[in-house]
């Protein structure tokens, strides 16, 4: 577990090397000060004003129609949404995506949950599940009795990421083969993928899309809504608000089921807005390359900090770990950077890890990733002298 700092020591930071704004959690995430701005500008005639209306609804279909050309998405997917966040989805998605057995990838703390739901739905078979080593990846293995593969386009935990694609030599869903799922609550939105690699890409806006959490959204292929309206159809019995074929129904009208965030709809459609308008996924994906770019050049340069995934490939572009030596208290490093107003660079708590976690989200210039590492090397520095 990670140690706790009684004490921290009194390090001031020079404020010509304090990024601009230091907020780097990898969830929530920083928001954008715009979005902050226009959402207090259009409060008067949007909070506190009923989801079944025009005002709300408009928002929503906003929302709708941004993913869908952020992500390019093909003739026939659809964007749903509903209330929850990822956890939430993860539990509806046993009740209706799920036909009988899925196959997991376990990678870390986040990909490994849905996994958990699924072995404990009465409903369904054992799933499979595929394990590696934190810091690295499995890799999906096609099975003809597998009809849901769960995905994880980056693992929140750890910092790995990976390239989606169906599995090698799977039939299509039209075909009888698997649906695949991905989990891509904190990739979606930094991260490029093909939308013809998977039937559900579903992810929560507090990552990426700077908002705030308690909504999911999933992109759906024909094949993903034509196996939630057979799962329906069939007499499954499944609590509402887990229903994915109600959750589908209120989408097509621009609402969910009940009663969602205002606030945060609304910040959630300010990120889409301003990723469309300045490029669509290559701005955004460019914004977190760049963040990368520097900050494990930095990591690979230091003679105390290491990028905790080995593999370069697998090196996460909108959350990055990082191990310091052992001679360097990586939770004292944290303190001093938050007593310096540098908050949530702490490591995932169950990990427990001599490392810092620092979120690269698209909202996150890449000019303060600069200045995070050249604040890191003068309290390492620091606590040397």
């Amino acid at each position: 577990m990670i140690p706790y700092v009684t004490e921290t020591p009194d390090i001031r930071i020079p404020a010509n090397l304090l990024p601009g704004d230091g907020r780097f959690g990898s969830g929530p995430s920083k928001v954008r000060p715009e979005a902050v701005a226009a959402l207090a500008e259009a409060s008067g005639r949007y909070l506190g004003t009923s989801h079944r209306q025009k005002t709300v609804k408009s928002v929503v279909g906003s929302v709708r129609e941004g993913l869908a050309a952020l992500f390019s998405l093909p003739e026939g997917y659809e964007v749903v949404l509903g209330n929850g966040g990822t956890t939430c989805f993860w539990d509806a998605a046993t009740f209706g995506l799920i036909e009988s057995k899925s196959q997991h990838l376990s990678f870390g703390e986040f990909s490994s949950k849905f996994a958990s739901a699924a072995a404990t739905a009465p409903h369904l078979g054992a799933p499979e599940v595929i394990a590696s080593e934190v810091g690295t990846h499995p890799d999906a293995v096609t099975r003809d009795d597998v009809d849901l593969y769960a995905l994880t386009h980056n693992e929140t935990s750890t910092g790995v990421m990976m390239e989606i694609v169906r599995p090698a030599g799977a039939a299509s869903p039209d075909e009888g083969g698997g649906l695949v799922a991905v989990d891509a609550t904190s990739g979606a939105g930094g991260l490029r993928v093909d939308p013809t690699q998977f039937d559900v890409y579903y992810f929560a806006p507090q990552k990426c899309f700077g908002s705030d959490g308690g909504l999911w959204l999933a992109l759906v292929s024909p094949a993903a809504v034509g196996r939630i309206a057979r799962i329906h159809d069939s007499g499954r019995w499944t609590p509402a608000s887990m229903d994915l074929a109600i959750a589908l129904d209120n989408s097509r009208l621009d609402q969910t089921y009940n009663t969602p965030a205002l606030a945060t709809l609304f910040l959630m459609d300010d990120q889409v807005r301003w990723f469309n308008e300045n490029g669509g996924l290559e701005f955004s994906a460019g914004r977190c390359d760049r963040s990368a770019e520097t900050l494990y050049a930095w990591a690979d340069a230091s003679d105390f900090a290491t990028p905790f995934v080995s593999r370069e490939a697998d090196r996460s572009h909108v959350v990055a770990t990082v191990d310091l030596d052992d001679a360097i208290d990586a939770a004292t490093v944290a303190a001093v950077l938050r007593a310096n107003g540098i908050v949530d660079t702490e490591p995932y708590r169950k990990l427990g890890r001599n490392q810092l976690r620092i979120a690269m989200f698209p909202a996150i210039d890449p000019e303060d990733i600069a200045a995070l590492c050249a604040c890191v090397n003068h309290v390492v520095g620091a606590l040397a002298g």
